[in-house]
């Protein structure tokens, strides 16, 4: 028997056993999308730097307008236009107006910009107001978006287009960002041949070099495959060296279950020390965790549904306190579509199909056995049955994880 931990008691054992590797680099803004901020932006000058207006229109004093209507308009003088790409460095006077662009500067002693739509040129160099102004309409003041010691984006963020919009406008160029985790990927197993092969008789194409390298690249790793090795514990044994030589962390699948061939759990231990044997969790039970130095040494079960649900929900975390990542699920609210046994004692993990109708987000599971994994390359998430529940009704609400 396998002395497993909990889900809870695995990612706490990731928190204390794990630390931050704290390897910054320098990359210039073009190549920062989907990286791991290192240190927070602040910002150091005002954004905008001058009171801008939203819409195109004329800017005034509010209370000059304040009482028209279109049958009794607000006269203005108007007294120019600002252009787009000039300041407007000079103070506006009372019962006046000056026509402004969206995104144009707005001059002193303006505090409101009227929308063209609720205004008449005279043609006489006056012009109509039709709708009162308020202090502040159709306005950005110096400094509403960002202002010198403003936080902008704080350490461990995953830099997302519109963070590295927000980092071109304060004039950042080059970010500061974690140094990618080089992570190790290594397939086992008699049964195994490569996806170009043609698999003979009880043979199978391995699936999770692949689906695991697209998860960790996807997650912002950098991943080394050194292939398919076969049930051989001294081969295993050199490339599992060879690769925690070369790399930050070690992901090993199959030969994670107790039996004669599986050797895994002799070689990480024997590589440093083992942290686990076994987690609470359907499926991905057989899972082992350990370490050299602060290397993460993982054995996944060979299954890749399995394997697939134990990277999601342990290895990414795992990887992501390595880079200093802060973690963030995506979720929705679902009803499930039809009923649902779970295996007592252990979290059951389902992945799931989401559709709308008639307004309700509906979760449709996917029964699939560990070893199908075409069964979840069309799932939109999953979600986690807890371990003291048997079942769940059709109807019942499940929280989704999105993929």
């Amino acid at each position: 028997m396998l002395e497993v931990k909990t889900p809870q008691e695995v990612l706490a054992l990731i928190e204390k056993e794990f630390r931050p590797l704290g390897q910054t680099e320098a990359v210039p803004l073009s190549r920062a999308l989907g990286r791991v901020l290192a240190e927070p932006i602040t910002a150091q000058e005002y954004v905008p730097d001058f009171d801008r207006s939203t819409v195109d229109g004329y800017a005034c004093r509010a209370a000059d307008t304040f009482g028209c209507s279109d049958a009794i308009p607000a006269i203005l003088n108007l007294a120019g236009e600002v252009l787009m790409g000039q300041g407007a460095d000079f103070v506006l006077s009372r019962d006046s107006c000056v026509y402004v662009p969206t995104g144009g500067a707005i001059p002193k002693g303006a505090d409101s910009v009227v929308m063209i739509e609720y205004t008449e040129d005279y043609g006489d160099g006056t012009v109509g107001i039709m709708k009162p102004g308020a202090p502040g309409m159709n306005l950005i003041f110096r400094g509403d978006d960002v202002f010198p010691g403003k936080e902008i984006l704080p350490a461990g963020r995953v830099l997302t287009a519109q963070d590295i919009g927000a980092l071109a406008a304060v004039g950042r160029t080059s970010v500061p960002v974690s140094r990618r985790v080089k992570v190790g990927v290594i397939s086992t197993g008699d049964e195994l041949v490569a996806p170009d092969r043609t698999p003979r008789p009880g043979q199978v194409r391995d699936v999770n070099s692949s689906l695991l390298a697209a998860m960790l690249e996807a997650f912002g790793t950098e991943v080394v495959s050194y292939g398919i090795v076969v049930d051989d514990e001294a081969l295993l044994r050199r490339k599992m060296q060879t690769a925690a030589q070369a790399c930050d962390a070690v992901i090993l699948s199959g030969g994670s279950s107790v039996g004669v061939k599986d050797a895994a759990c002799r070689i990480i231990e024997s590589m440093g020390e083992l942290l686990l044997h076994g987690i609470a969790v359907k499926p991905g039970k057989p899972t082992i965790m350990g370490k050299a130095g602060n290397k993460p040494l993982i054995g996944l079960p060979g299954h890749p549904v399995a394997a697939c649900f134990v990277a999601q929900l342990f290895v990414l975390p795992l990887l992501g306190r390595l880079m200093g990542r802060k973690q963030k699920d995506f979720t929705v609210s679902a009803e499930l579509t039809e009923s649902l046994g779970a295996n007592h004692g252990r979290e059951q993990i389902n992945a799931c199909h989401l559709r709308r109708e008639d307004g309700k987000l509906l979760a449709t599971p996917v029964r699939s056995k560990s070893g199908l994994i075409t069964q979840l390359s069309g799932a939109d998430g999953y979600f986690i049955i807890s371990r003291d529940c048997e079942g769940l009704p059709r109807g019942a609400q499940v929280q989704v994880y999105l993929y």
